[in-house]
């Protein structure tokens, strides 16, 4: 086998950007929202090779292209999947299923009869779905439940009746209950209450300070889905900003929610997402609750380590990925340890990669795979180069 470059998959969502996955790619403005471009081989969008689509590909020969242990451990699957996320928009408030969760609900699902393409369908298969989003362009973010304190005094601040009675409970530890509440209230009382509270919340956002901020961003949602009780109880997340090649990784549980920005998003080989609100998709508030880690504090933003000369790597306790970032030079080559299967992306630049006699360059947006069978490859050239790989077995 050879180092393959990759065709891939864009998928075309309400939130997306119409010129950033496209202007990576080098082509026009696109005339729809493009959301994401898929690098793997997922069922519902796989990448294609030369030699056909590389889930076939790995169909064919699981331990050559994934190597003995990766195809062992993960059932004969490559195990993570890379994306180019581009949003313009909030994306829904959503977490993600453990692997006990997803084999359970998808199992479910399966035995009543509910089709894969169903828009009600939760599960889209049998895995879990931990991932890591790293900051190609500033990117802005919600992410986990802030320190109930924190929360206590934004809901206190609203100055209604509803909130400052949730600020009390959250203030005696009460988060799962006042997430519940909000989320499950009748819809003549989240209107009500949304009518109290939006002007509210425009007022208070022309303030400065992390309460200021969480304000806005809280306004912001409601002007961009209104009637969703979401805007109120974002101001129970973490509000996070990213700077260019900083990173975020959330485990099974995590409520979040990307608000705008254009990063490398890599994550387990799965398409489970189990929606709360801020979306016009399928929500389930109640499979949502059941999965939600509640857990309250601040957010471990991930600052890339150098793991070997010219690599720099975001540690995770992910088995099924690693992502690695390459800066490369005219003065500086790259040859990477090799550990398993691979997805290479060029964000800057070019790159090229070397194998034997053989070589392949890169341009900005373009992709590659390397099999786990393939030999030791040198990355050069004057660019950016991400690495996708299994993590630590």
């Amino acid at each position: 086998m050879r180092v393959e470059r990759l065709q891939n998959t864009i998928q075309e969502y309400a939130w997306g950007s119409q010129t950033a996955i496209s202007g990576l790619l080098g082509q026009p403005r696109s005339s729809k929202p493009q959301a994401e471009l898929w690098l793997g081989a997922h069922p519902l969008a796989p990448s294609a090779t030369p030699q056909g689509s590389l889930l076939a590909l790995i169909d064919g020969d699981p331990v050559s292209t994934l190597g003995a242990r990766v195809a062992q451990r993960f059932q004969n699957r490559l195990p993570f999947l890379l994306k180019v996320l581009a949003a313009d928009a909030p994306l829904s408030l959503q977490a993600h299923p453990s692997l006990a969760q997803a084999q359970a609900g998808f199992a479910r699902e399966e035995a009543a009869g509910v089709p894969l393409t169903a828009a009600h369908r939760n599960y889209k298969d049998a895995n879990h779905k931990p991932e890591l989003i790293c900051a190609l362009t500033p990117f802005e973010a919600l992410c986990g439940f802030r320190k109930l304190g924190a929360s206590a005094r934004l809901f206190a601040g609203l100055g209604h009746a509803v909130t400052t009675s949730l600020s009390a409970v959250l203030q005696l530890g009460g988060l799962a209950g006042v997430f519940e509440t909000l989320m499950t209230m009748p819809k003549d009382r989240t209107a009500a209450l949304l009518a109290s509270v939006v002007p509210q919340l425009e007022k208070l956002s022309q303030g400065t300070g992390d309460e200021a901020v969480a304000y806005r961003c809280a306004h912001r949602l409601a002007q961009a889905y209104p009637g969703d009780i979401g805007a109120v109880s974002s101001l129970l997340l973490n509000h996070v900003e990213l700077s260019v090649g900083q990173a975020l990784y959330l485990d099974a549980g995590n409520l979040h929610a990307y608000l705008r920005g254009v990063g490398i998003e890599l994550m387990a080989n799965s398409d489970n997402v189990l929606r709360g609100g801020l979306t016009p998709k399928h929500v389930d508030v109640k499979e949502l609750l059941g999965v939600l880690d509640f857990s309250a504090g601040p957010v471990k933003v991930l600052e890339p380590t150098e793991a070997a000369p010219g690599e720099w790597t975001y540690a995770t306790a992910a088995a099924d990925f690693r992502l690695s970032r390459f800066s490369l030079s005219a003065a500086h080559a790259v040859k990477p340890a090799r550990s398993g299967p691979e997805i290479l992306l060029c964000t800057e630049g070019t790159a090229t990669v070397e194998m034997g006699n053989a070589s392949l360059t890169l341009k900005r947006g373009e992709s590659a795979w390397v099999a786990a069978a393939d030999g030791a490859y040198t990355a050069s050239g004057n660019g950016v180069l991400y690495r996708a790989t299994v993590g630590t077995l």
